[in-house]
């Protein structure tokens, strides 16, 4: 059940190919063997609206937000926190702001239905 979620300012559409950099990330949770990849699920979310400390929106950023269920060691978390941000700075050299944030999921809690 890891879910991926790219937040990004709308600005960032002007220099980055962000279909090709969710892709890009997406194949990197693949590629790990950390998870089934038939439960890996990635999509983007652009903002219209957004403030950086003072700079407010005159600067842009690109958030990645991890969740995955609970299990993994915090090694496993950290390289696949480095290979997220490896391709991150790569294809988005330009923006401002790069920042990723992975999260456990409780499994006692989670519920999946599939129809």
């Amino acid at each position: 059940m890891p879910n991926l979620v790219v937040e990004y300012s709308s600005s960032v559409d002007e220099r980055v190919n962000t279909q090709g950099l969710l892709e890009d990330l997406h194949q990197v949770l693949i590629d790990s063997g950390l998870f089934e990849i038939e439960s890996i699920k990635s999509r983007a979310q652009r903002y219209h609206s957004w403030l950086i400390g003072e700079k407010e929106d005159s600067e842009d950023f690109i958030h990645l937000n991890f969740e995955m269920l609970s299990g993994r060691n915090e090694e496993q978390k950290r390289e696949l926190s480095r290979k997220l941000m490896s391709v991150l700075a790569e294809q988005a050299n330009t923006v401002y702001s790069l920042t990723i944030n992975i999260r456990d999921m409780d499994k006692n809690c989670f519920i999946k239905v599939i129809n």
